[in-house]
């Protein structure tokens, strides 16, 4: 079938999530950030996404504000800052994460194309609200859809479920989009046609299904759409 529908992820796929410790290990008097802030960015995301699955299995869903307050204070911890003022400072960036450079014209031409495209993510709506009004993505976007609507994280195929209630389209007419390889291999194999956004060159998740195609950014979706 023809591709109707383009869903994003939103964390690591259109929004930077390395940038909130980025941009706040550059200001002056964060020396002890800075000597730490791309580790402590990798754990945080790590522990964000372990603590979302764990949730998932044993069904003690929490928002995904508090999961990323829970995965903050872990890598925090790891790498010995305690300062309550980063740890603020930290989550309020993420409120305000920045979209990757080709995010903006990459909707414009999907839309341009005639395609519907949304956002689903395990963020929470005000989150996400954030990061799309900080972004200036909001009118590019036809909806943004969050997991607190069923009450459970990605990967469970409830989750997947929502865009063909939302957009009425089937399975084989969605191209999903996710930097998350163990997303882009479940999408592919609820039955959606996948595309993995393989920034930092990470080898093939060992799972059942694989995305079916596999680039570095997303400047080549338009044409896998088209």
């Amino acid at each position: 079938m023809v591709i109707s529908t383009c869903i994003f992820d939103a964390y690591g796929t259109l929004f930077d999530v390395s940038a909130a410790a980025r941009s706040l290990a550059a200001q002056p008097g964060q020396e002890a950030l800075a000597t730490v802030q791309g580790p402590l960015a990798e754990d945080w995301r790590r522990k964000q996404l372990e603590y979302s699955w764990l949730r998932a299995i044993t069904g003690e869903h929490l928002p995904f504000w508090q999961v990323t307050q829970d995965g903050l204070d872990w890598a925090m911890a790891r790498h010995g800052l305690t300062d309550p003022v980063l740890r603020e400072d930290l989550l309020a960036l993420y409120w305000q994460l920045a979209a990757y450079p080709e995010v903006p014209e990459l909707l414009a031409r999907l839309k341009a194309q005639g395609l519907a495209c949304a956002i689903l993510s395990n963020g929470s709506p005000d989150m996400l609200d954030g990061a799309v009004q900080s972004a200036g993505i909001g009118d590019l976007l036809d909806d943004v859809l969050s997991v607190e609507s069923v009450g459970i994280f990605k990967p469970a195929h409830v989750v997947y479920d929502l865009v063909g209630n939302r957009f009425g389209c089937a399975k084989s007419e969605v191209l999903f989009v996710s930097s998350n390889g163990w997303d882009a291999a479940a999408a592919a194999g609820y039955g959606f046609r996948t595309a993995w956004v393989n920034r930092a060159g990470a080898p093939m998740d060992r799972l059942p299904a694989t995305p079916d195609t596999t680039l570095n950014d997303l400047t080549g979706i338009p044409e896998i759409a088209a």
